[in-house]
């Protein structure tokens, strides 16, 4: 049995969140966690690869979509909008045709956090571990 690597991982993402995204749901990592067989604390590094590739090439923000469960906000690591953008860029993730443009390659979304990192820095340092990155979900 092989093990995925972050950007294959970060695809199955996509596709969950594509769906979410034409039936204008919003998810938990908690839900996004379960669906993908990855604990929510984990999900961080799964989602900079999307993002990235979100802001790379003048998509609409797809993981805007992942909110923390206590506050309905996404977690401190998404970097792809301002907080006073959250509601209006929600909408522009429901009305984008998620299914038409289709899913990234693992190998696109591995690129992309390489042109563009977005663990809420800019610069190399963003790639550092989990742990100092990408706020994780806080779990009760």
């Amino acid at each position: 049995m092989s093990i995925m690597s972050v950007s294959q991982r970060s695809a199955q993402i996509w596709s969950v969140l594509g769906l979410a995204a034409r039936n204008r749901q919003i998810l938990t990592y908690q839900m996004v966690g379960k669906l993908v067989g990855v604990p929510a604390r984990g999900l961080g590094q799964l989602l900079e690869p999307i993002q990235s590739y979100c802001l790379l090439h003048n998509l609409p923000p797809l993981t805007i979509l992942v909110v923390l469960e206590e506050t309905g906000l996404p977690s401190t690591g998404f970097s792809a909008a301002l907080a006073s953008e959250l509601p209006k860029k929600q909408l522009e993730v429901f009305a984008f045709d998620w299914i038409k443009h289709m899913a990234p390659k693992p190998d696109d979304l591995d690129q992309a956090v390489k042109e563009r990192p977005s663990r809420g820095r800019e610069d190399t340092e963003s790639r550092r571990p989990m742990s100092e990155g990408w706020a994780e979900p806080r779990l009760s």
